[in-house]
């Protein structure tokens, strides 16, 4: 009689945790399949779909869209779509090299100062990003407008032309996109530099190891996890950025997020920026795959969680 007990009263308590975990679960599963997974595969259906009137999709299904993207259309083939890709992927590049050049000695910075002045100098690099980022890049465009300072000085050591401006250019786009994602990569440095084990770096100055062979060997591998995330944090979102290239570029510097959203508005043709939208997600992950790879084979063979 007391075992039975015993064992009704643990299906009770092992009930009584399942509902529990589902009715803390639940919730946020609901949101990620109504908001991510649903669209996700909506828009997967669009991009194999035939563009129909006034740019909406409609059957039979197609692989034309992604033709389209590739540059095949009526009128032969024309390179403007790749041109477009390529672009992209080299001011994701540029944007993430600078970046990093950046925010390492920012973040080194910060960790050297005082305890207390450490929250407030995080506070300073973080708090540009609670501002709208279309009003920042307002900002960046007046700042970089004709006759401005920067542009005056550029004019002077002869950059640009004269009477013209600093903006629009792929100038302005990477530097609005330096400015827009530093914050993303300082705090995982810093996060990374706090955890660093000075008597490592000490002992490749005690082996008479030059500045340069110092960091990459002491240095660098202990902040390899911060850098691998806040690369992260900066590429993918900056590969698909839709607002700076558009102001800041002046139509000059158009990204594949640009050439998305026109397809949705202008362009109307959802099935090919549908399929922009999937190369979009598919160099998303090639790129976690890329950076979970290189942090096992830089980080002497663990795998970096990303």
């Amino acid at each position: 009689m007391v075992e039975s007990s015993r064992v009704a009263f643990r299906g009770r308590a092992v009930v009584g945790e399942s509902r529990h975990l589902l009715f803390s679960v639940a919730p946020g599963a609901i949101w990620i399949v109504v908001f991510l997974v649903l669209p996700g595969l909506y828009l997967m259906a669009v991009a194999f779909m035939t563009n129909g009137p006034y740019g909406l999709p409609q059957m039979p299904l197609t692989l034309d869209s992604f033709k389209q993207l590739a540059g095949f259309g009526f009128l032969g083939w024309s390179p403007g779509n790749l041109y477009t890709l390529l672009r992209s992927l080299w001011q994701t590049l540029i944007a993430t090299v600078l970046v990093v050049i950046v925010a390492y000695p920012i973040a080194y910075y910060i960790t050297t100062c005082r305890v207390k002045w450490r929250a407030i100098m995080l506070l300073l690099v973080v708090v540009p990003s609670w501002t709208n980022q279309v009003i920042r890049t307002f900002g960046w465009m007046n700042l970089l407008a004709p006759g401005t300072p920067l542009s005056d000085i550029a004019q002077s050591l002869g950059f640009i032309p004269p009477n013209m401006g600093l903006y629009p250019s792929n100038f302005a786009v990477t530097l609005g996109l330096v400015y827009n994602f530093l914050p993303f990569m300082v705090l995982p440095l810093y996060a990374a530099f706090e955890k660093l084990d000075t008597a490592q770096v000490q002992a490749a100055q005690d082996l008479y190891a030059s500045p340069v062979r110092a960091f990459w060997h002491a240095v660098f591998p202990q902040t390899l996890p911060g850098l691998l995330a806040g690369t992260v944090l900066v590429a993918i979102p900056a590969f698909g950025m839709y607002v700076i290239p558009e102001l800041l570029g002046g139509g000059k510097g158009m990204m594949l997020g640009n050439l998305v959203a026109n397809q949705f508005a202008g362009g109307s043709n959802w099935p090919l920026g549908a399929a922009g939208a999937i190369l979009m997600l598919i160099a998303t992950f090639i790129g976690l795959f890329a950076m979970r790879r290189v942090g096992k084979r830089l980080g002497g063979g663990e795998e970096v969680v990303i």
